[in-house]
């Protein structure tokens, strides 16, 4: 039985999977975004998580904690002063995972796990909603009435013109081969030659 084993093994000796782990947990807070693999961003989640909640708390025992996790200054600094007001006022769920389909070369689950409340993307969703919202409500009463006493009447007509279309079509390339035919209007063609 499994009682009580939780995390992944990932395949990796303990100190590979500690050193995969401070890698990536030091590659998300400087980047704040990373594509690995769906299990990798899972189990990752939560070293991230703890590591952010130490630089909230800011005391000299969360940062010598903290040290063993994050490697380099960059991101040491940017913990305990960017990311620790930035989430101040947030008790957990720092990071979002979002799936993007499988690996070319082994098929394996990729995801992206970024960081939620990013500088970025709080300059970008704010004008894409209200954008959003308005064309919803202006097309929407447009679109009741228009499309559909528009739309039978424009495929009726689309019929005969694509017809007529591929009538001109075929007299036109009657001296040219052609790689795809119906056998039909080939028939044809071969009985007025002959």
């Amino acid at each position: 039985m499994r009682h009580l084993k939780a995390g992944r093994k990932l395949g990796r000796t303990s100190a590979h999977r500690n050193a995969l782990f401070r890698n990536l947990v030091t590659a998300l807070i400087v980047k704040e975004r990373i594509r690995t693999t769906l299990a990798k961003a899972k189990e990752l989640r939560s070293h991230v998580e703890k590591t952010i909640t130490l630089g909230k708390k800011g005391t000299l025992h969360a940062r010598r904690r903290a040290l063993r996790v994050v490697h380099g200054k960059e991101a040491f600094l940017k913990l305990f002063d960017t990311l620790s007001d930035r989430y101040a006022s947030r008790s957990g769920g720092y990071t979002r995972i979002l799936h993007v389909g499988n690996r070319r070369g082994d098929d394996a689950p990729m995801a992206i796990i970024e960081l939620v409340d990013r500088e970025g993307e709080k300059a970008q969703a704010a004008p894409a909603k209200d954008k959003k919202g308005k064309g919803k409500k202006e097309d929407a009463g447009a679109k009741k009435g228009t499309k559909e006493k528009k739309e039978p009447a424009a495929k009726k007509e689309e019929k005969p013109a694509a017809k007529k279309k591929a009538a001109s079509k075929d007299s036109k390339e009657g001296d040219k081969p052609a790689a795809k035919k119906s056998t039909a209007s080939s028939k044809k063609k071969s009985d007025d030659e002959k």
